[in-house]
């Protein structure tokens, strides 16, 4: 058997060093287009807000902007299933390439879409139909690059491997506010108003081809499917139906273990430039680089994370990593709210992301290896979306309201030390695999 037949085959052992290097790379640039596509819009929130939603006071138009950016997030649990299903059908290399086209639609009509001065209701609706494309298409990229990346890593390196999924996320967020933080240099306040906010989409919709390209070419890890006489084989492989009666446990344990994270990452690395900016009163320029420290960080300490989850286990660096979170995030908020300078800001985001690497590739990493392969990049996108769906795409939008409603700048604080605790505790039933074979699982 040639080593190419054997990819296919879905026989680990026997891909190649540089495969597994082309899959990391591939999965990595893809994966970080994808995530510039989607969060750019959060980092112009400010900017889009008075054109769509000119009617709005300045709070209503932040908290209109927040809910247009959390619509997203309802779509990717839809997305989740049916791209996971279908990866799980006919490939994740096929899912994958489909998401990255799907962004790039979306990241289209955000481009073009009309303001309120120019066509009324429409340019916000044409806005709102944009970020559902593009969460449909989140919800399914995150489960089937995980599972590519998850099933080319040998079982001692599983960590490693899938770590680079939140590297690749991190590095999206990281271009994105540096995209932003040099236009708004740039440009002057009318600029930015006219054409300039417009100017990240149209980046996205022209990095979709060469993404499209490098994914073309990775090697797929899903075994064929039966022959054309199997009917009954072909019949019962229906990979959602299979999760939603056969894994609820693991589903909903999932969905538990993924909330903390993903309210810290939407809050940390998504809220923290319009509340410096809002709340503290600092330029836009600080907060936007305060993002790009994040990304950075995240970029560069996920695979050292992913190294040290496969030497003493999942488990345990996700659970101290949270306590340590939990642990920092009042004296952090209350630092800097005390005194707000953007050196401090930069010093609690940099702290907090170090806090958020450590518990989230081990995470990402624990998702797939819930579920058995035959259902594998469903099983996780299902968690996935379900999970981030309302607690991650709404955390804006909810904090954003308790800031209103309490006049208390610790709010977020003590919305994450709530979710990062409940979300720990489920730790305590979840079997952890490092090291182990997940292939065998009984599907």
């Amino acid at each position: 058997m040639s080593i190419a037949v054997a990819a296919v085959s879905g026989q680990p052992g026997l891909y190649t060093p540089s495969m597994r290097r082309r899959v990391i790379a591939g999965t990595t640039i893809g994966n970080a287009l994808e995530f510039f596509d989607f969060t750019v819009f959060t980092f112009l929130m400010l900017v889009i807000g008075p054109l769509f939603f000119p009617a709005a006071s300045g709070y209503g138009q932040l908290l209109l902007t927040t809910a247009t950016f959390g619509v997203g997030f309802l779509m990717r649990p839809v997305g989740g299933m049916l791209i996971g299903s279908y990866a799980d059908r006919h490939g994740r290399r096929a899912a994958m390439t489909l998401t990255l086209w799907l962004m790039g639609l979306g990241c289209g009509l955000i481009a073009l879409a009309p303001t309120y001065a120019q066509m009324g209701i429409a340019g916000p609706v044409i806005m709102v139909l944009a970020r559902l494309i593009q969460g449909f298409a989140a919800g399914g990229e995150v489960g089937a690059s995980t599972t590519l990346l998850v099933e080319h890593a040998p079982p001692s390196r599983r960590g490693f491997y899938s770590s680079w999924q939140f590297g690749s996320q991190s590095l999206g967020v990281m271009l994105g506010a540096l995209v932003v933080a040099l236009l708004t240099a740039a440009l002057t306040p009318e600029q930015m108003k006219d054409w300039g906010w417009r100017v990240p989409f149209v980046i996205g919709i022209l990095t979709v081809p060469v993404g499209a390209y490098i994914r073309r070419n990775l090697e797929e890890t899903l075994e064929p499917q039966p022959a054309p006489g199997a009917a009954r084989a072909r019949s019962d492989h229906q990979p959602l139906r299979r999760v939603l009666a056969g894994h609820k446990g693991a589903v909903a344990k999932g969905i538990l273990l993924v909330i903390g994270g993903m309210v810290c990452a939407q809050i940390i690395g998504f809220y923290m430039p319009a509340y410096a900016n809002k709340e503290l009163g600092l330029p836009a320029t600080s907060t936007l680089s305060a993002s790009v420290v994040l990304g950075a960080i995240g970029f560069v300490a996920a695979p050292f994370v992913g190294l040290l989850a496969d030497r003493v286990g999942r488990k345990r660096v996700i659970f101290w990593s949270r306590a340590a979170t939990v642990a920092a995030l009042l004296p952090c908020f209350q630092w800097l709210v005390s005194a707000p300078s953007s050196a401090r800001l930069m010093t609690v985001i940099a702290l907090l992301a170090i806090l958020l690497a450590l518990q989230t590739a081990p995470v990402i990493t624990m998702l797939p290896e819930l579920f058995p392969k035959a259902v594998r990049t469903t099983g996780m996108s299902v968690v996935y979306g379900l999970g981030i769906s309302v607690f991650g795409g709404f955390a804006q939008f909810f904090v954003t309201w308790l800031l209103h409603v309490t006049r208390n700048p610790m709010a977020p604080a003590w919305y994450l030390m709530v979710t990062v605790t409940l979300s720990t505790v489920v730790l305590f039933w979840i079997q952890d695999r490092t090291g182990h074979d997940i292939d065998n699982q009984e599907a």
